[in-house]
């Protein structure tokens, strides 16, 4: 019945809920400063980063991610499977951030909420998108209506930080009344028209980059708007990849839009031992490189996996158990069938969150992309997660890579109505007991 009802006038119920929240709870986030940060990938990651940028410099700050919630020492998980909650409870949480002093509030915002007006009436005071790749097209249709929808967070901030290497950047730089940052590892200011001239406008950017196993270290420097007055600053972090130092970028605008000096920035950026759920490692016994990630895209999954296959030892197998959440933009699913075929030796498919979708048809349309892999050589279905876990950790030897990609640190998962508890690592950690 719910599916008959256009989310258009769904989202009139919603505008209302956030209208009744606001008026309940007094319109809370005009008395703290809120930080929104939206994209396909690395939300989660760029709001820890700012929330420890912030925390280094002696900041109260509050935060509602996808994996936690905190409220100044208090911390706790997210177990709600919701990027951004309902009107009501992110109203609430924002009430309790101002009565508990914190001076600033960063919060992962989806496009979903943004489209149904569940952030009506929060005070933004900075915006950060950190890319848009292909994601939720079942419910935008098309990526200019989800370009549309993470819009909606900039249009009244004070300042924006946008990620210069993405499509589209320009749509979004137009906004900020103050500041405008933008952020690259490559030199993206000749192809910013009509806005290096602009003293809102300032570009961080990162160079000479170097990736180690468990490392990426670089420097930034500036270009445009008044001078920082800084020489170029060497940055190293405790994580892997060029998209952790877009991530890191991000959270280093955001800083300096505070006033937070680089030495600050890099100091909370080098504390940052790992993420949960995102390119986590299981410690163990057995020689083997375990690697929890989220990476539910497209993008996330090339990124991942490009990332394994550039660093992983010679005559290691990389070892993959996926699969893809059900009633989700169904086009992705083939996708990422094909990207996991081309770097993974064997793959092992395996249910994720079904919610009301058929499980097996979920399966069947991720391994219509599977390329050059043998069913019961070399890949297998295996729609227990549990058993697809141990299988894989059968056939992975010292010095392999098992990659295990959809859940990160989500603690259930969706099967119908059912909301069944589940925690990766901990699971991973059982098996591997039970293999003794």
């Amino acid at each position: 019945m719910k599916k008959l009802v256009p989310q258009s006038i769904k989202n009139i119920y919603h505008l209302f809920q956030a209208v009744l929240a606001n008026l309940i709870y007094g319109f809370p986030s005009k008395n703290i400063k809120v930080i929104g940060v939206t994209g396909t990938n690395g939300k989660t990651t760029t709001v820890q980063m700012i929330t420890k940028i912030l925390e280094e410099s002696e900041k109260k700050v509050a935060m509602a991610s996808t994996i936690n919630f905190k409220l100044g020492e208090k911390e706790w998980v997210n177990a709600t499977k919701f990027t951004t909650l309902s009107s009501f409870k992110v109203q609430k949480f924002i009430k309790e951030a101002v009565k508990t002093g914190c001076e600033y509030l960063v919060l992962e915002t989806s496009s979903h909420s943004l489209d149904q007006f569940r952030t009506w009436g929060i005070k933004y005071d900075t915006a950060v998108i950190t890319n848009i790749t292909r994601e939720h097209l079942d419910y935008h249709k098309t990526m200019e209506e989800y370009r549309r929808a993470k819009l909606k967070l900039f249009k009244n901030a004070r300042v924006v930080v946008v990620n210069l290497d993405m499509e589209k950047p320009q749509n979004f730089i137009k906004f900020g009344e103050e500041n405008i940052f933008g952020y690259t590892m490559e030199n993206q200011k000749s192809k910013i028209k009509n806005q290096n001239d602009n003293i809102k406008f300032k570009i961080i950017q990162a160079k000479d980059i170097e990736l180690g196993i468990d490392y990426a270290k670089y420097k930034i420097s500036a270009q445009g708007g008044p001078a920082f007055g800084w020489q170029d600053t060497n940055f190293r972090l405790n994580l892997l990849g060029k998209f952790n130092i877009e991530n890191a970028l991000a959270g280093t605008c955001v800083g300096l839009a505070y006033g937070i000096s680089l030495e600050t920035i890099k100091n909370a950026l080098e504390k940052i031992k790992g993420v949960p759920g995102r390119m986590e490692r299981v410690p163990n016994d057995e020689g083997i490189e375990i690697i929890i990630d989220y990476a539910v895209t497209p993008d996330s999954l090339e990124k991942v996996y490009s990332l394994i296959s550039q660093s992983k030892k010679e005559n290691a197998k990389i070892i993959s158990v996926f699969g893809s959440c059900g009633e989700r933009d169904r086009g992705k699913r083939p996708i990422m069938g094909e990207i996991v075929s081309r770097y993974a030796d064997y793959i092992i498919l395996t249910n994720e969150d079904p919610y009301g979708e058929d499980p097996e048809q979920i399966i069947g349309e991720v391994e219509s992309g599977i390329k050059k892999h043998e069913l019961g050589k070399n890949y297998w279905i295996i729609m227990d997660r549990r058993e697809a876990i141990k299988k894989a950790l059968q056939i992975a030897k010292p010095g392999d890579i098992f990659v295990i990609t959809g859940k990160g640190a989500e603690e259930v998962m969706a099967i119908g109505e059912k909301r069944i508890p589940w925690n990766e690592k901990k699971v991973i950690q059982e098996v591997l007991q039970e293999l003794v």
